[in-house]
């Protein structure tokens, strides 16, 4: 049967894109923060999963008002890169797992979410600037993706609750899936950020250090933190951690930490990064 192996959490800041698009990784703003994720990309090297079911959210640029689903899958044989306002970033197409997503989507809607089915998508930095943390510039990415984005852009966004139970629900649904595939989990976004207002800039390195702690030992508790806690310890856009809760139920209950990583400062995000693996497969 096919299973899950880690989880992988990263933010998603759409500048480290840029500077990794721009040759910059090396100058002494960048450096620090992209040093940290060396590990991990050795890491990856030796624990390339067959797929990859990526928790990202839209930044408006393929979806908008006028459609934002709360979660969608993405089902197609590949997904081309989103022009965010400045060109598509220079990466690969992203190759899709149909066979695997679209029993995935099958699956969870009998168990009663109503996804979003997503036979064509174009994906932004949400899901490209993990995939190039971990995997760095190659010609090709190394493993099959399943978009999943989730809505933490208009209100109302999902509870806590619903995303770990989505991401009880995926390892289920994996796990009853006829093929010897590996599969990872990856959730994005986060850490403490606000990008206008007053408070732009807002970081709480604290909350997100406990924010992790929580994550791995008590997700039962994170389940409840409401979205106005979110809001006020980690900034507007603090609340893309949820998508962090998917990946934490597609784990099981209990966890081996295999990396940690934070970093300030990151363009006007808190950085934070977890490798992850259920007890089982330690």
């Amino acid at each position: 049967m096919a299973r899950i192996s880690a989880g992988i959490a990263t933010s998603h800041v759409p500048a480290v894109g840029a500077a990794i698009d721009m040759g910059r990784t090396d100058e002494d703003y960048w450096k620090p923060m992209f040093d940290g994720y060396e590990f991990s990309k050795q890491w990856m090297r030796e624990n390339t999963p067959d797929v990859a079911i990526i928790v990202y959210n839209d930044h408006a640029s393929y979806f908008g008002m006028e459609i934002m689903p709360t979660f969608a899958m993405g089902i197609a044989d590949s997904f081309a890169i989103c022009d965010e306002g400045y060109g598509p970033r220079p990466v690969p197409v992203v190759e899709g797992a149909p066979e695997l997503a679209t029993h995935l989507a099958a699956s969870l809607i009998l168990d009663d979410f109503d996804m979003t089915v997503l036979n064509v998508l174009e994906v932004d930095h949400g899901l490209t600037v993990p995939m190039s943390l971990m995997f760095g510039t190659p010609d090709k990415w190394p493993t099959k993706v399943i978009p999943l984005p989730v809505n933490v852009v208009m209100y109302p966004q999902p509870s806590g609750e619903r995303c770990l139970s989505i991401g009880k629900a995926i390892r289920r649904a994996v796990e009853q899936f006829d093929g010897d595939l590996d599969v990872q989990v990856w959730g994005t976004g986060g850490m403490s950020h606000q990008i206008q207002g007053a408070r732009a800039g807002l970081i709480n390195l604290p909350w997100d250090k406990q924010f992790m702690d929580d994550l791995i030992n008590e997700p039962e508790v994170l389940q409840y933190k409401p979205h106005l806690e979110y809001m006020v310890e980690a900034g507007s856009e603090g609340v893309e951690l949820i998508m962090w809760l998917i990946m934490r139920g597609a784990l099981g209950e209990h966890v081996d930490e295999v990396y940690r990583f934070n970093h300030v400062p990151a363009s006007n995000t808190s950085v934070g990064h977890l490798i992850l693996t259920p007890k089982e497969h330690s």
